[in-house]
């Protein structure tokens, strides 16, 4: 069987109020709609868009509740018909540690107050971190967060913690947790992307991969990625590094770049 390759392929011809340019947003997907909320474009942006990829039309769906300020670089999540907004920046220098949650059913935003951890602090103010749901929890991971209590003179932290947040079942949350983890922490890090992978012969082992992102020490000649189990507790040999080898240009027989574990 010969597999189709993907391709992309530009959409035109929509119809509908379109959203404006922007960097720093976040978009989810619910059935056939993409949830589209914030950024950022001269100013942080507050609108919320979706668009419907059955119609090929953009809307704007009228919001109520306990809306959020605009925000760029946070994280979003899809929970069944519910989205959830944590963090980001709200103003240039000011960054939050607040929980949303938008029920796209009524459309209508509530803030949220989850418990602190038993075993530390909260989750601190911070931007381009990771978020992303398991089962019924969201992961939270990394990010930057700014050490000056003016916004104006931002003092810069990498960050490498790690948070679950877990969920209650249709609506609300029941709290943060800091889970205890095996192997070589992450090196700080913000603006990563981390998807949750699942093996689909067993329906069982959901990992979570954090790759590359920007550090204190910028980009360096290796994309890293690592693999978190999410299945504790009481796993002893997670997690592992990946290193992806770039290929030497002076070598006429080019090879594909190869991941070592």
């Amino acid at each position: 069987v010969v597999k189709k390759m993907p391709r992309w392929k530009r959409v035109l011809g929509w119809s509908g109020p379109v959203p404006r340019p922007r960097h720093g947003h976040r978009a989810v997907a619910i059935k056939e709609l993409m949830v589209v909320f914030g950024g950022g474009n001269e100013g942080i942006v507050d609108e919320l868009h979706v668009y419907n990829t059955a119609t090929n039309q953009w809307f704007i769906p009228a919001v109520r509740g306990d809306i959020p300020p605009g925000c760029a670089a946070y994280g979003f999540v899809c929970d069944g018909t519910r989205l959830l907004v944590f963090g980001g920046m709200v103003e240039y220098g000011k960054y939050s540690n607040d929980l949303y949650e938008l029920q796209a059913s009524r459309w209508e935003w509530k803030k949220l107050k989850a418990k602190n951890p038993k075993n530390g602090p909260p989750p601190c103010p911070r931007l381009g971190h990771s978020f992303s749901l398991v089962g019924n929890k969201c992961y939270l991971f990394g990010g930057l967060a700014n050490d000056s209590e003016d916004p104006k003179n931002n003092i810069p932290r990498y960050l490498n913690d790690l948070y679950t947040l877990e969920l209650r079942a249709g609506s609300s949350v029941v709290g943060w947790d800091i889970p205890i983890t095996y192997g070589v922490l992450p090196p700080p890090r913000e603006s990563h992307t981390a998807v949750v992978y699942t093996d689909k012969t067993t329906r069982k082992s959901p990992y979570k991969f954090r790759v590359a992102g920007i550090n204190a020490c910028g980009r360096g000649a290796f994309s890293e990625i690592s693999a978190f189990k999410t299945c504790l507790p009481g796993f002893p040999g997670a997690p592992c590094a990946i290193k992806i080898s770039k290929v030497n240009k002076t070598n006429k027989h080019k090879k594909k770049p190869v991941a070592a574990l």
